[in-house]
């Protein structure tokens, strides 16, 4: 497999666009399956992990980018994925989305109809719906670009993905796409959308999903994508109290999941690894506790925790605030250790030497897709299978990126900075502290 950005031009041969890119999960993903694409993205920290990794970007707003740049789009892109932010709609958040769901279901239909999106836009100012929350309207508007603009081809295939409250969104989408209706012009797919655990699919952490999967009618039924591993009950250690107790129990099930330990300790061994274990090892085998940054039922002192040989909590951009404990008595004393930035990406299935760069790189791990769920997600879209096990083999290691291609891929992204998002690339300066 070849090197991402080694070809003269970088773009020749993408496939999927990637909306809302963040550091490159469902890029990543698609690299390990064959596939070329480029991403867009507003964050410049994240984009430096992208031209890092070699992979193509235009540092821009998504809306902006389809107002004003859409020819800017490589022309043999033919795959749309994207997961738009998440903050209004998580349980994390504020939950402004979640209470706007019936007004956004509303606004997707009207866009379909054929309504102005002027009118729709002014609408959305007027009704005070989060900005953010609007972007879960953006892949419709890009899909509905590409079908009326002259010279360009409806996408083949469509994935998205966001929190499970997003899942009555993702519904309206599919019912949409099957319709063929108003400005899809009897353009119409096979669609449907799930939720997904991601210990399902071997990444070692539990995380939901509500993933939506669309193919033009001709491609092939669709159906939800299958499973490989067993979920984890995220409830079962309620009935104990204590850390001693739970510490004490070893909860390792043959093929159930992947643990922590596991997906660690398979990346220490790597050539060249990022990710060393040593300190969590004892008599060969490598044992610890999480305590999460987050509360539990409620109780924001009640912290959730979990054993090296279970996955992980959900790894979001406070993963380097969860402590790590080796042992009982540590916990006591309050001795803990951090996940680094390399093994928090392994824990989202990010390869071990993943190039990880700007700032703000927890918030950047924490917001991306998972590249072993986008991998099955994406296999299932394109292929309607689950990726080979060499695919999976190659995934554990990112190929080398050359100093030239990473400078042109920055070339491509910034350029003069003329075209980045409005203040991006400002830096704001730490003001002194006066001498004692």
């Amino acid at each position: 497999m070849s090197s991402p950005g080694t070809q003269i031009d970088p773009l020749d041969g993408v496939r999927v666009l990637d909306l809302f890119a963040g550091p490159g999960g469902l890029d990543v993903a698609a690299h390990f399956l064959g596939y070329k694409s480029i991403g867009i993205e507003w964050d410049r920290n994240a984009c430096e992990t992208r031209y890092a990794a070699g992979l193509p970007t235009f540092h821009a707003d998504v809306s902006v980018m389809r107002r004003t740049r859409f020819d800017e789009i490589p022309r043999s892109v033919d795959v749309l994925a994207g997961g738009p932010p998440c903050q209004s709609f998580s349980v994390a958040g504020r939950g402004a989305g979640r209470a706007a769901l019936h007004t956004v279901k509303e606004f997707i239909r009207r866009l379909v109809s054929g309504e102005d999106e002027a009118r729709i836009d002014e609408d959305l100012h007027s009704q005070n719906v989060d900005p953010r929350t609007a972007l879960v309207l953006e892949p419709l508007r890009w899909l509905l670009k590409a079908i009326e603009t002259e010279g360009r081809d409806p996408y083949r295939a469509i994935v998205l993905e966001q929190v499970p409250a997003v899942l009555p969104l993702w519904d309206v989408y599919a019912q949409l796409l099957r319709s063929g209706e108003g400005r899809l012009g009897g353009v119409k797919y096979e669609a449907d959308c799930w939720e997904l655990k991601t210990e399902q699919f071997g990444v070692p952490q539990t995380r939901t999903r509500a993933v939506l999967i669309a193919r033009l009618v001709g491609s092939g039924s669709l159906s939800r994508p299958s499973t490989t591993h067993r979920s984890f009950d995220v409830r079962r250690g309620r009935s104990r109290t204590g850390q001693t107790a739970a510490f004490s129990v070893d909860y390792r099930s043959a093929d159930n999941w992947v643990s922590m330990a596991k997906a660690l300790d398979a990346a220490d061994v790597l050539p060249g690894s990022s990710v060393d274990m040593s300190r969590f090892r004892s008599r060969g085998r490598t044992k610890f506790f999480v305590v999460s940054n987050y509360g539990s039922n409620g109780d924001p002192k009640k912290r959730g925790r979990r054993l090296s040989s279970e996955p992980a909590f959900t790894v979001t951009g406070k993963v380097s605030r969860n402590k790590i404990y080796r042992t009982q008595l540590d916990y006591e004393e309050n001795k803990f250790e951090r996940f680094t930035i390399a093994e928090s990406g392994v824990l989202q299935t990010f390869p071990h030497n993943f190039p990880w760069s700007g700032n703000d790189q927890a918030q950047q791990v924490g917001n991306a897709v998972p590249p072993l769920l986008g991998m099955h997600v994406l296999g299932h879209a394109l292929h309607g299978a689950a990726p080979s096990d060499a695919q999976l083999a190659d995934s554990a290691t990112w190929p080398e990126v050359s100093n030239d291609v990473i400078a042109r891929l920055r070339d491509i992204g910034c350029g003069d900075r003329t075209r980045c998002p409005e203040d991006s690339h400002k830096v704001s300066r730490t003001r002194r502290k006066p001498a004692p």
